[in-house]
């Protein structure tokens, strides 16, 4: 039969139903009509389960319940959108950059041909991303990459509400970044904020929702399910532990959520996997627990400590355990032990491999890198270990990773809101330091509208010298802020070029 008769048998069909007794009479519509509305009423809707407004604490954001939307397991994935999507906000930000970059980077071969190059001029850019409610005061969620370097920053609400919003920390190391609406009470008792859920129990095939502001179109809702968890190793961010979906992510979702049936946040959207730039079917969420871990860390200290073990590891092969004569095939491998370090101190020695943490397996070295992270500084944690045929346990108070200092470590407010890391390969590629600064420390972070960046710092900038002495870590720099006096003078290095600057403390 020809495709375009294939309507014919369905009226016949029809037809011939509307004269068979018992087949939906006037009665029977009734009836069904009556008991469709009956259970519309039973029924809660997620709308109408709105948390009730919470009292804001000082000393924690105020986040909602995970009860807090009772109806959710009942209510369909419309009822569940619907909810959600005035939590999501659109996040406009605008940058100053330089224009005068050399087009070669800082190669000294070309420094002869630069040197009368005129000083670069600023201008500015403009970008376009999104970000979650998760507080009632006003805490936004969204990625590092979002705000990255913006002098200025515009929330706006589904329902046409615009706000100012400053940065209370980021953490570039994951992606992710905490904002603050600048909101009154009453414009705070009206916002949505999101509940946290538990990314963990997370399944493989279980549905998502994501929801952002791609290309700028505004608060968009598109569907998929959890293609795979914990992927690592993608090459993003230094910690990676990534939901992977494929619900349809593209540019502008990026600090999105990413929310289960139940209408809780379980991700932040932060990446695709595109050849073309556009939705590939790939996309790639930081899990909601890291975010919460993330947030607390800088709501409380305005960075993010992570604990330091002091190990070098690789990943435990069927062939090295061969080697090792282990009875174990998955584990950890401990290739070296740092001096002086926690690990040491603990007890641990080379050729060690660890196989739990606080009683929980460990497969992989990204799984024991990020748990050790994640545990934070002086934190007392187990390790089972398998030290030849034999198994122990060590027992390991974790120390504070290097090269990471709080913007209010030091005393005084010059250098409020900023965060300063040591020098090292990745942050000369990421910032392009001239080969010739081969020594001093990198500001990483610099609040909007901070006292550092009324001064004049910024991100990318190079601490050589303070007061006239070299600043060869952070534990020098620290020690000679807090001796010196009322007034501080930087030497620094700004894309090539070395400048003096006076602070006052």
């Amino acid at each position: 039969m020809s495709p375009k008769y294939l309507h014919i048998p369905f009226i016949i069909i029809a037809f011939t139903l509307s004269f068979t007794p018992g087949c939906s009479s006037k009665g029977d519509r009734k009836e069904a009509q009556a008991a469709h509305h009956q259970t519309a009423k039973s029924t809660p809707s997620v709308g109408a389960q709105q948390p009730a407004l919470q009292t804001a604490q000082a000393a924690r954001p105020v986040l909602v319940s995970h009860t807090s939307v009772p109806g959710a397991k009942t209510a369909s994935l419309a009822d569940v959108a619907e909810l959600r999507v005035a939590s999501v906000v659109n996040i406009s930000t605008e940058k100053v950059i330089n224009s005068g970059q050399r087009p070669y980077g800082q190669d000294p071969f070309f420094n002869p041909f630069f040197r009368r190059q005129a000083p670069p001029h600023p201008r500015r850019a403009r970008a376009l991303g999104s970000g979650v409610i998760v507080s009632r005061d006003g805490l936004v969620i969204t990625n590092n990459h979002v705000v990255d370097q913006a002098s200025s920053i515009k929330v706006s609400t589904q329902g046409g509400k615009e706000f100012k919003a400053s940065i209370v920390g980021r953490d570039p190391k994951t992606d992710v970044a905490v904002l603050r609406l600048d909101a009154s009470p009453k414009e705070l008792a009206e916002l949505s904020p999101i509940p946290f859920g538990d990314s963990s129990r997370l399944r493989l095939a279980d549905t998502v929702l994501a929801i952002g502001n791609p290309f700028g179109l505004g608060h968009t809702v598109t569907m998929g399910i959890v293609s795979a968890k914990g992927r690592a190793n993608v090459g993003i961010v230094d910690y990676e532990d990534f939901i992977q979906t494929d619900a349809a992510i593209n540019p502008g979702n990026s600090g999105g959520a990413l929310i289960n049936t139940n209408g809780e946040l379980v991700g932040i959207n932060t990446a695709i996997l595109s050849k073309s730039g556009g939705y590939q079917g790939i996309g790639f969420a930081i899990p909601s627990n890291m975010v919460r871990n993330i947030m607390d860390g800088l709501v409380s200290n305005g960075v993010v400590i992570r604990g330091w073990l002091g190990v070098i590891i690789q990943n435990l092969s069927g062939d090295l355990s061969k080697m090792l004569a282990l009875p174990v095939s998955r584990g950890v491998v401990v290739a070296d032990v740092q001096k002086g370090s926690p690990a040491e101190k603990g007890g641990f020695l080379r050729g060690d491999v660890v196989v739990a943490m606080n009683g929980k397996p460990i497969a992989d070295s990204t799984t024991l890198r990020n748990r050790v992270a994640a545990m934070g500084e002086g934190k007392s944690s187990t390790f089972d270990v398998y030290r030849q045929k034999q198994r122990l346990t060590l027992t390991v108070t974790l120390g504070r990773q290097p090269g990471t200092m709080a913007p209010g470590k030091l005393p005084g407010n010059a250098l409020s809101g900023l965060s300063l890391s040591e020098l090292n390969h990745q942050l000369r590629r990421k910032y392009q330091i001239d080969p010739a600064v081969d020594e001093g420390i990198v500001i990483t972070v610099v609040s909007p509208g901070s006292p550092a960046a009324r001064s004049g710092l910024r991100e990318g900038d190079v601490v050589m010298e303070i007061n006239r002495h070299a600043v060869t870590s952070l534990k020098a720099f620290e020690a000679a802020y807090s001796t010196s006096a009322k007034r501080i003078l930087l030497l620094i290095n700004r894309q090539g070029q070395t400048f003096y600057q006076i602070l006052s403390k």
